[in-house]
């Protein structure tokens, strides 16, 4: 039975609050989708990055960055009271591109299907 670090399952208490909190929060501040995907949290418990999916154009990807950026300090505060650590873990966020290779891979495996159908 593989057992989980620590910074593990802290990283999916982050992810967890982090999408409680922000995906409704970015829904009204944003006209757009935002995900939040994955968290790493350094074995030292020290720093967390969080990883986010926009699917949108690269404008729409530099207001969310932008945004997250502006709320950072508040959400590194928020987190702080529903962890309950000793030391808060320094977050940053990154974007996560995964989400919008997937969907561009279905879009060609989908061309493809049609002109082998035709």
């Amino acid at each position: 039975m593989r057992q989980f670090k620590r910074s593990e399952r802290i990283g999916s208490q982050i992810l967890r609050d982090v999408q409680r909190l922000l995906e409704p929060e970015c829904s009204a501040n944003l006209k757009f989708l935002v995900t939040f995907t994955d968290v790493e949290v350094s074995e030292d418990l020290r720093y967390a990055t969080i990883f986010y999916s926009v699917l949108g154009d690269e404008k729409e990807k530099k207001e969310a960055a932008r945004f997250l950026a502006h709320i950072r300090g508040r959400v590194q505060s928020d987190l702080g009271e529903q962890l309950r650590l000793k030391n808060t873990p320094t977050i940053k966020f990154k974007f996560d591109p995964s989400i919008e290779r997937g969907v561009r891979i279905e879009q060609l495996l989908n061309e493809i299907s049609r002109k082998n159908e035709s």
